[in-house]
């Protein structure tokens, strides 16, 4: 059986695409339409954009957490729509394709990013891992509450579980959250917040 090649599009081929207003990440070339977000899902994005909005607030940090803007990892033809990402707004003028794309590249305008598990754990797990990591952006957290991901990932599967990924020496050091557990953030180390109260943010 033939399977046909997808056509692959540069970076600035798949901004000039996206006039529908549709959500859509490039992947190595290849832009996939993301599918509508579970119930869930919005509950728990919109749970923690307020839960960190608050949090840097009460810092006064320069930061802020936009609706749409894509990361784009500075090697290859990739861009990613995170469910929250946090901006560190100082570093901005930095950027070269932020005032005409609201897209960031660098790990230094990017705190922390979030992404809430749906049917796409595999993108999360591993493709946005590496590219996050490689982009050294100093935390990545993974929230897999419906428990998607594999035992590899996981270590007990079918326990919602939230992965916070720390830059250590270049490379990313992993903590495993579940139940009762508290969120342990580098970023925000006085975040009271467990897993489990992430978890309740979703309507059962």
């Amino acid at each position: 059986m033939t399977q046909a090649i997808p056509q692959l599009v540069t970076f600035t081929e798949f901004v000039e695409s996206k006039s529908d207003g549709g959500r859509y990440e490039l992947h190595d070339g290849v832009i996939f339409s993301m599918a509508q977000p579970l119930g869930g899902d919005e509950e728990i994005t919109g749970f923690l954009t307020l839960e960190i909005a608050a949090e840097i607030k009460r810092l006064n940090f320069p930061w802020s957490i936009p609706k749409q803007a894509l990361v784009k990892p500075p090697d290859g033809e990739s861009a990613y729509s995170p469910d929250v990402l946090v901006l560190n707004c100082s570093n901005l003028a930095n950027e070269p394709l932020w005032k005409q794309e609201s897209t960031v590249t660098l790990g230094e305008s990017i705190p922390l990013v979030i992404e809430v598990v749906s049917t796409n754990w595999r993108s999360d797990y591993y493709t946005k891992r590496g590219a996050y990591e490689g982009m050294e952006i100093i935390e990545y957290w993974i929230v897999d509450y419906l428990a998607l991901g594999s035992k590899s990932f996981v270590t007990e599967s079918e326990i919602p579980t939230v992965s916070v990924y720390q830059l250590v020496d270049d490379e990313y050091k992993v903590t495993q959250l579940r139940g009762s557990d508290r969120i342990q953030s580098s970023i925000f180390p006085e975040l009271h917040l467990t897993a489990n109260q992430i978890f309740q943010a979703a309507t059962p």
